[in-house]
């Protein structure tokens, strides 16, 4: 949860690339808060703000704000994450000052209409029902919310049903005064546009928000209960499965962070990577076979996902199982180090070729309090990760024990068998996959 800190009336400076390779801007105008900020029970509260701020911007209706966006040759929409909101967009560079005015207006000046709330809830109601139907969606939901019990990055920031039902204008109207403020925003343009410009526009922004409350993040470092658990999230006439397997990562303040990253890029990360040359290439089990470590304010998950078909469900799980122990206690090989810091280094490139994507790389840095050079100096720590480094980070951090399992499937069918192909399980649940 956010807590204000000092007040401040200074507009914050944009973060600017510049390619005049077309004439096309792209915008962001950020808030360091998201979803966890919604109150116990309205889950899904900060991301119907956003939208409706983005439908209602200066008093219009929804399909006017449409028509001018489009008439600009421009598109904006609004995104919420567990730490952030973005508003976000990109327009003809010829455009650029009546563009900012429509962000001004939904930023600074949006009706907040209680009838559109309701349009919008009718239909985010419907966006979560499809999502019942999303085997892999449903996994990653369960998976979080297992994996994050009793943490609020274990509450989903699309939102419940209950949430989004329950959800109603004085409270959004609420959670728009205590969040919406340049003391919180960051702008960030890249494209056919100069530093000048985009100061101008950054300017307007923020002349038209009050200063707020400055908020800080103290959301605590995620904790994991010892053990091996599973939660089986039932549904029914399941031909494939759903399957992730993780527990707690990393943090991009670790000293051991980039060196976990490359390691984590050998087992799993890529399509010539151990996990999948072991279920796909060698057994055929599953079409693709990942790992991941994603960064937020807090400590995050690292995870395995895999999607068989349902016979091979228990054996695909107790193959992850054994891979994971092995990854620990031998860790990688020199060539598979090698590989892996070549991979990351050619690919560097295509991560940093373009100005929106650069722009984005300094825009995550100050939403999510990234080390200082964190992607600047990433070639050099690349090129500097030893074997020692990496394989003491894999034995350091992860943990082949203390692991949360998500399979979705057909209870009745697979059950006994994956729970019988999970060594040393602690404890086991099943869940309707239509539950909130």
């Amino acid at each position: 949860m956010m807590v204000p800190t000092e007040l401040t009336s200074a507009a914050p400076a944009p973060l600017v690339e510049t390619s005049h390779d077309l004439p096309l801007v792209s915008v962001s105008v950020a808030f360091r808060r998201g979803a966890l900020e919604d109150p116990e029970g309205g889950e899904g509260s900060v991301r119907l703000l956003g939208r409706l701020m983005r439908r209602s911007a200066g008093g219009r209706s929804a399909e006017q704000n449409d028509a001018l966006i489009e008439g600009m040759g421009g598109g904006l929409g609004a995104d919420v994450t567990q730490s952030t909101m973005v508003f976000h967009g990109t327009v003809i560079a010829r455009s650029l000052d009546r563009f900012g005015e429509l962000l001004v207006d939904a930023v600074a000046r949006p009706s907040l209409p209680e009838d559109e709330l309701g349009r919008l809830q009718r239909e985010t109601l419907a966006e979560l029902s499809e999502t019942l139907d999303d085997d892999r969606s449903l996994a990653r939901r369960w998976f979080r919310k297992s994996m994050f019990r009793g943490h609020p990055y274990g509450r989903s920031a699309a939102g419940t049903r209950a949430g989004v039902q329950g959800a109603t204008i004085e409270r959004l109207r609420a959670l728009y005064g205590r969040l919406i403020g340049r003391s919180n925003m960051v702008v960030a343009l890249s494209g056919d546009v100069t530093l000048e410009r985009a100061t101008r526009f950054a300017d307007a922004v923020a002349a038209a928000l009050p200063a707020g409350q400055a908020l800080a993040d103290d959301t605590p470092d995620p904790t994991l209960e010892p053990g091996r658990s599973l939660v089986f999230v039932d549904k029914p006439e399941r031909t494939q499965t759903q399957i992730l397997i993780g527990g707690l990562g990393t943090h991009p303040h670790d000293p051991d962070h980039l060196a976990l990253a490359v390691a984590n890029t050998a087992f799993g990360g890529t399509f010539t990577a151990r996990l999948m040359q072991e279920v796909r290439v060698k057994r055929g089990w599953s079409y693709g076979a990942y790992s991941s470590l994603p960064i937020d304010r807090r400590r995050q998950a690292f995870s395995m996902w895999t999607f068989p078909k349902a016979s091979d469900t228990a054996a695909c799980i107790q193959l992850e199982l054994e891979m994971l122990e092995a990854f620990r206690k031998k860790g990688l090989k020199k060539s598979e180090l090698s590989w892996a810091k070549r991979y990351l280094s050619r690919s560097h490139a295509f991560a940093i070729d373009t100005a929106s994507k650069r722009v984005g790389m300094k825009l995550d840095s100050n939403l999510y309090g990234l080390p200082a050079g964190y992607y600047e100096n990433y070639l050099e720590a690349l090129r500097g990760i030893t074997l020692e480094d990496a394989n003491a980070a894999v034995a350091n951090r992860l943990s082949d024990e203390n692991l949360r399992i998500v399979v979705v499937g057909t209870e009745s069918v697979l059950g006994n068998d994956v729970r019988a192909a999970i060594p040393r399980l602690a404890d086991s649940s099943v869940v309707r996959y239509d539950e909130d």
